[in-house]
């Protein structure tokens, strides 16, 4: 069997050996965690524990955070005309999205279409600053929602100076943090953010957990999951014990971020691309971007003969986002920072994490130097 090389981390982080343990000894538990006996006390504690933990990892307090099936129905969850804040009901007439958001947020969630507006980026994938006040100033109660860093090019977005132009609007912003902790800080509280959306996989938790957090007294009138009273009324269903306990387990790990390590990985992998390659672009290298992702493109590279190519030799890649059903999809979020189609049918992301070694960088980079002549030559039409 050929030896792998994941660098696929974005998309999902292996899990950890700390979320396994707490998984393992949660399962071996009986009760709900809704029940007053014993048994359900004792689920209930492991539920609280993890709730603790997670918001210690963004800065929150622990009735803050509500627990959900991931991060998307986080960000549909938050992104609802409905909030009440400090006691009073403050219908939000219109929402603002940037273009390189993730596909729950681009859609508009719980907003009719013609009540969502999207905010341009510049061509390093950031956030237009300008384009911010004048748009927030056309609604009567705005509310925003910009990701921290894109999971595309790691471009970090300006989401302390977008929270203060949102709030002087009396806005409320919304941020999907799901690619920040563990690579950069998310404090709630320095970034300014009203509510914050996190995914327990990208942490190295297990798949299908996740949690909205809130800062100051928002409350969503129009719960997305209605039923018991589970999460304080904002999220009905029994509780995912298990997958709790594991996030919970896997936000503690990942409280100690490796930036250093990632950046000199990091600076590793781009210098050797280009020296295979020279024409390959780095995109939104301008911009301040994740420690742990480069997305890269060639011109005449065709983004999914690289990935299988790849696949064959042992090293997991990919085009960007992982959310379309395994399909390999020219970019969006390429597209919205005016980058040329042919490039970004041919962007390839590579992400890391806390187990990535220079070993690992250099395997990829010595099958690319392999497989570059060939897979650019044959889509230019050049014999190899």
């Amino acid at each position: 069997m050929v030896a792998r090389t994941y660098l696929d981390w974005n998309a999902t982080a292996p899990l950890r050996d700390e979320a396994r343990r707490a998984m393992a000894n949660a399962l071996g538990l009986t009760g709900n965690a809704s029940s007053v006996h014993a048994e359900g006390r004792a689920a209930r504690r492991l539920v609280e524990e993890a709730r603790a933990r997670v918001a210690s990892l963004v800065g929150a307090e622990a009735k803050d955070v509500m627990f959900t099936s991931g991060a998307t129905e986080a960000n549909v969850m938050a992104l609802v005309p409905a909030l009440e804040i400090g006691g009073h009901k403050a219908l939000r007439d219109r929402l603002f999205v940037s273009a390189i958001e993730h596909p729950s947020v681009r859609n508009g969630a719980r907003f009719a279409v013609e009540d969502v507006e999207e905010l341009p980026v510049t061509s390093d994938g950031v956030v237009d600053l300008a384009a911010v006040p004048r748009a927030v100033q056309r609604a009567h109660r705005p509310l925003v929602s910009i990701m921290l860093a894109n999971n595309e090019t790691g471009a970090i977005q300006p989401i302390a100076e977008i929270a203060e132009i949102v709030h002087a609007a009396s806005g409320v912003l919304h941020v999907d943090a799901v690619q920040g902790p563990g690579r950069i800080d998310c404090d709630i509280a320095a970034l300014g953010a009203d509510l914050i959306s996190i995914s327990s996989h990208k942490l190295g938790g297990p798949q299908g957990v996740g949690a909205l957090i809130r800062r100051g007294d928002i409350h969503i009138v129009e719960p997305l999951i209605r039923g018991g009273g589970q999460e304080r009324g904002q999220r009905a269903g029994t509780e995912n014990v298990a997958a709790i306990a594991g996030f919970g387990a896997a936000a503690t790990a990942a409280s100690v971020a490796e930036i250093d390590h990632f950046a000199l990985l990091r600076e590793q992998l781009e210098e050797g691309i280009k020296s295979v390659t020279p024409d390959a672009l780095i995109f939104a290298a301008a911009a301040p971007r994740l420690p742990n992702t480069t997305l890269f493109a060639v011109p005449g590279l065709k983004a999914e003969t690289a990935i299988i190519a790849f696949d064959l030799n042992g090293i997991a890649v990919s085009s960007g986002a992982a959310c379309s059903s395994g399909k390999v999809q020219a970019s969006s979020v390429l597209a919205a920072m005016g980058v040329e189609p042919d490039l970004t049918r041919g962007a390839v992301r590579l992400s890391f994490g806390w187990s990535t070694t220079a070993d690992d960088i250099q395997r990829f980079l010595k099958t690319w130097k392999m497989l570059a002549g060939s897979l650019v030559k044959e889509r230019r039409g050049i014999a190899a």
